[in-house]
């Protein structure tokens, strides 16, 4: 009770006192004195023991001393309600006396609700202008919110399952109902409001009941999620802050993860450097103090090399293979990784060279094949990556690699040694194992040097000629006014000629045999005869595979076509070297057609046309012609040229020749055309048959 209130108060009950003791003389204008029978017995308020209270609507009950005398006027209940200095803060209210309980509000103040503070009630009873003494109470209102307060909550992350003291701010200066407490509500970010969200807190909803200074709670165990405490002060009518102060408690419950990074595919051929990387998106890995955050790796089940933050180093060396844990601390505790199979790894290394050696001899049915082994206990030997390589023994010139095929742990390369002079060779091997070590040698597994000796391979011989199995061969010369011809039949390839020729239009056999260096026969192998077609023919090349019997002899028999050069050649075999013939050349006769236009001339009259054509399978006549000489002759006489022509692109001639000498009459002339051999022309020289022209 505020003193200015007090001293009122008491002022009122002198007052009222004096005019009771001081009786009023007739005729006074002194006001009277309350009237007994309007008597108020007793006034409370209900619902409420008169301590504060948040609602300004105030319950209030009352009784009168004196029972109303039926069929006389009824008394009217007065009330109004003071300020703490007497002040009024509202009008007189007047109710039936028949409302033993009332309902009262403090009349608003200028801001649309009443203030908060301590109020006068007083409740009298009138009837005209008698007025009963008043009954006083007194009412309390605090319906003001406390400041809002905020939660002290720790720095830094929590570890999950952990609990934390949250201390609480106080709101500063109280309202006047006082402090009741503080409420407290712990969510995952949800946004619930302690209290529920009302303005008002129950005493069910005060977790800190003991006043302002009971300020400071432990919540736990903290889950890893968003955790969010809020916090009101709760005034002594349950009147809560209007705003929530809030904290975030940062809670960690996931180990770090952890990967080792550094780890080689397959096999290493050197010490590997290894690193083992934490990450922790929450409370993290950032290097702290000696309870802060770790990182871990061990080799082998060895010492762990430890190292403050996200990243610890170790070295793994030797052959063999190592295992690797690695594990990680973040900066609340958890240790672990989100993967343990990311925690572990195995390297394996190997920093010897494989052995390598190559076979002790050589197989007979493959001489050619070099064959190197590759041995390596560890990683084991690589499946590409090796060569073998040759050079003349003893050279000191560089190798040069053959094609090499990797099967296994074997090199095998193929040497053509055909290709080779003969000579003394010897080899190298480059091979690797799986982790990248490189191992030569230049012997073979018995220690001995690679070295061999061309031919290895068993040496073929080809013999090759013109004809079948036999050839006959004729000479002829002029004898008188004919010729005179030796035969000759050759059986020997090797005695044949080199060159013959034939006719247009004719193709010729051609045969040989195929033996060993020393005379034993080959028997069914291919061999190939190519033809070489002189410059001017169609086609270049044209290549007959011909199979040898079980004695070694092959027949080949040999289209018509333009002049060439003919080979035989024998490709080889594995255990056979490669054997080519002697070269041959074919002569092929050109044909040349003539015609007259008649078989007599008149002499001084219309000319003969002489007209024919050159053939032309297989061959290309150039665009400009060729060449063609006419002949002429008498009986028992040489020919004599008497005029060049040349033909057209298609191989055709013509020429008149017109008779205007005297003495041609009755002579009977032969008439023929030549062509001569010439560059460009894939035939040999040819005449045409003669015609004859008979003048008159």
């Amino acid at each position: 009770m505020s003193g200015r209130f007090a001293r009122a108060l008491a002022l009122s009950i002198c007052l009222g006192l004096a005019m009771l003791a001081v009786p009023a003389a007739a005729g006074s204008s002194l006001i009277p004195g309350p009237d007994p029978a309007l008597e108020i017995a007793d006034a409370w308020l209900t619902g409420s023991d008169g301590s504060w209270q948040a609602d300004p609507q105030f319950r209030v009950g009352w009784k009168p001393l004196l029972p109303y005398i039926a069929g006389t006027v009824p008394p009217v209940l007065a009330y109004r309600v003071e300020n703490d200095e007497g002040e009024p803060v509202g009008p007189v209210v007047h109710k039936d006396v028949s409302e033993q309980v009332l309902v009262i509000p403090v009349p608003a103040a200028g801001t649309g609700k009443p203030a908060p503070g301590v109020y006068r009630l007083s409740l009298w009873l009138e009837r005209g202008s008698a007025r009963g003494a008043s009954r006083t109470l007194l009412l309390h209102l605090d319906n003001s919110r406390p400041a809002t307060v905020q939660p002290l909550a720790p720095s830094g992350w929590l570890k999950e399952g952990s609990s934390v003291r949250l201390r609480i701010e106080h709101p500063g200066t109280p309202p006047p109902s006082g402090i009741r407490g503080y409420a407290v509500e712990l969510d995952h970010g949800s946004g619930s409001e302690p209290c529920a969200g009302r303005p008002t807190c129950t005493n069910a909803d005060v977790d800190l009941p003991g006043g302002e200074g009971d300020d400071s709670i432990v919540l736990g165990p903290l889950s890893e999620e968003t955790n969010v405490a809020r916090v009101v002060a709760v005034s002594g009518t349950g009147m809560r802050s209007a705003v929530a102060g809030a904290a975030v408690l940062r809670v960690d419950g996931t180990p770090p993860a952890v990967t080792i990074s550094g780890v080689p595919r397959g096999w290493a051929k050197r010490p590997v450097e290894l690193a083992a990387v934490a990450s922790d998106p929450l409370s993290g890995m950032r290097a702290g103090g000696p309870a802060g955050p770790v990182t871990g790796i061990a080799v082998d089940g060895g010492a762990v090399d430890v190292s403050r933050g996200p990243r610890a180093v170790a070295i793994a060396r030797g052959d063999g293979a190592h295992r690797i844990a690695a594990f990680g601390r973040d900066a609340v505790g958890n240790v672990g990784a989100a993967d343990p199979a990311a925690a572990r790894a195995t390297v394996w290394i190997d920093e010897t060279a494989p052995r390598i050696g190559f076979a002790s001899r050589q197989d007979p049915a493959e001489p050619e094949r070099i064959v190197a082994r590759v041995d390596d206990p560890l990683s084991g030997p690589a499946s590409s990556g090796g060569s073998i390589a040759i050079r003349p023994a003893g050279s000191g010139t560089p190798f040069e690699p053959l094609p090499t095929d990797v099967a296994g742990s074997r090199l095998i390369a193929h040497w053509d040694s055909d290709s080779y002079p003969r000579g003394s060779y010897e080899f190298r091997a480059i091979g690797f194992d799986l982790a990248g070590n490189r191992g030569q040698t230049r012997s073979r597994a018995d220690g001995t040097p690679m070295v061999l000796t061309n031919p290895v391979k068993t040496a073929a011989a080809l013999a090759f000629g013109f004809g079948g199995r036999r050839f006959v061969a004729h000479r002829c010369r002029r004898a008188g006014t004919g010729l005179r011809c030796h035969r000759r039949v050759i059986v020997a390839f090797g005695r044949r000629p080199a060159r013959t020729g034939v006719g247009y239009g004719r193709g010729i056999p051609v045969s040989g045999r195929l033996t060993t260096a020393g005379g034993q026969p080959l028997g069914d192998l291919p061999v190939e005869v190519t033809e070489t077609f002189a410059a001017g023919a169609e086609a270049r090349r044209r290549t007959t595979t011909a199979v040898t019997g079980a004695d070694g002899v092959f027949l080949a028999h040999l289209p018509p076509g333009p002049s060439r050069r003919i080979r035989v050649a024998f490709a080889g075999t594995r255990n056979l070297t490669f054997a080519v013939g002697r070269e041959l050349w074919l002569d092929v006769r050109s044909r040349l057609h003539l015609r007259a236009s008649s078989a007599t001339a008149t002499v001084g009259g219309a000319p003969v046309v002489f007209s024919g054509r050159l053939a032309r399978r297989g061959a290309h006549v150039p665009p400009e012609g060729l060449p063609v000489a006419l002949e002429f002759r008498l009986p028992g006489l040489p020919w004599t040229e008497f005029r060049t022509v040349q033909t057209d692109a298609h191989g055709r001639f013509r020429y008149p020749y017109a008779f205007s000498d005297n003495d041609s009459r009755g002579v009977r002339f032969q008439f023929r055309a030549q062509i001569a051999r010439q560059p460009g022309w894939p035939y040999d020289a040819a005449h045409s048959l003669p015609v004859s022209v008979t003048g008159r």
